[in-house]
């Protein structure tokens, strides 16, 4: 099915309207924690907020540019975003900008771009596509579709981004998945990848092993790797069932939280709001979720399908790793909460990845006379 040429105007009443108040009542909340976690000893609130909705602005101009434009063409399009992107990528690992043990931004001056998150975009447009023209149901399909994986996880890896890294798996799982790889294939990776566990332990750098070793216990560096993970358990637990109210969260306020408006603004959120408002921004995410693989379900396009199905696991995993961090129930990546976290590179990125699912959504609407 072709998407019809339609004005802008034409085009916003037939999107998902549940989806998008799911993902603006986000932002919002996020941008509320991001302000109160840098008010805290640094006094940066009003800095961090204006940056961010900023970014804000930007992606809502890609989210409408991208709308408009449509899925199907920019699928004729879909090999040069993935170049442009792996170009990006090689570019970072020789003059990118360096910041908490990754080599993962281009300074553009005012801002820095972490190409990563645009390769989420790349990979679930170009991967949709030749999972669907070269089926994973035979060794040859199967390796042309990891093949477009590897193009963007290799640059990735050698960051190291070893988070993002794992959302491409993902992203790649569930596209075999939703384009019916066979069972054998699918459990064969999920083995392969088990048993390549102690050798990954080799190549890790110092502070991912220490990642790894505070996860099993944070208590085995309480003043070093250990602590970030020990601080937002407290902030998480403090705040009760109604939290202790907004900008009054200790944790943050008093500096004892660090990362506390990127890797653990959750946690931020989670003192202030308590169990009440975690309850609220649960439902927002399994809403938005939820609108997401209706329209997965909805479409007959196969490509779309599985587009929006590896859209629906990027959100769905990142939201998973970040609360599950915050409690210390898995390892610190580092990995951004969609439209929650301060990162104009993530939010954009998913702005557009939503925007694509919106896309898919207008073209499969039914007309009723």
């Amino acid at each position: 099915m072709t998407l019809p040429k339609k004005s802008l105007r034409e085009i916003l009443p037939e999107l998902d309207g549940l989806m998008i108040l799911a993902m603006v009542l986000l932002f919002l909340l996020g941008l509320v924690s991001i302000y109160s976690a840098s008010q805290g000893a640094t006094r940066m609130g009003q800095y961090y907020a204006l940056r961010q909705t900023i970014w804000g602005g930007l992606s809502l101009a890609a989210f409408l540019v991208t709308v408009r434009i449509g899925y199907e063409e920019i699928y004729r399009w879909s090999h040069f975003v993935y170049g442009a992107v792996a170009l990006l990528l090689l570019t970072v690992l020789l003059v990118g900008y360096s910041a908490k043990g990754a080599q993962s931004w281009i300074n553009l001056g005012f801002f820095r771009l972490q190409p990563a998150e645009l390769g989420k975009i790349a990979l679930a447009v170009v991967l949709s596509r030749v999972a669907v023209v070269h089926g994973p149901h035979d060794l040859r399909g199967l390796t042309i579709c990891l093949a477009v994986t590897a193009g963007i996880a290799l640059p990735v890896m050698l960051q190291p981004d070893l988070g993002t890294v794992i959302v491409y798996a993902v992203m790649t799982f569930a596209a075999l998945h939703v384009a019916r790889a066979p069972r054998k294939y699918l459990f064969s990776l999920v083995g392969l990848a088990l048993i390549s566990l102690p050798l990954g332990w080799t190549f890790m750098k110092e502070y991912q092993r220490q990642r790894l070793l505070v996860f099993l216990d944070p208590y085995v560096d309480p003043l070093g790797a250990g602590y970030n993970v020990i601080q937002s358990r407290i902030a998480v637990g403090s705040g009760g069932i109604w939290g202790k109210g907004f900008l009054e969260g200790t944790q943050s306020r008093l500096h004892f939280l660090p990362e506390s408006h990127t890797d653990f603004v959750f946690s931020v959120f989670a003192e202030e709001f308590g169990f009440a408002g975690t309850v609220v921004v649960l439902f927002l995410y399994s809403l938005l979720i939820w609108r997401i693989l209706s329209t997965a379900l909805a479409t007959k396009d196969i490509r779309a399908k599985v587009m929006v199905s590896m859209v629906a696991c990027w959100v769905w995993f990142q939201l998973f790793e970040v609360m599950a961090m915050s409690v210390g129930l898995a390892p610190v990546t580092g990995i951004p909460m969609p439209l929650f976290s301060y990162g104009g590179s993530a939010l954009l990125s998913v702005s557009v990845g939503l925007a694509l699912v919106q896309s898919v959504h207008v073209a499969s609407r039914k007309s009723y006379v």
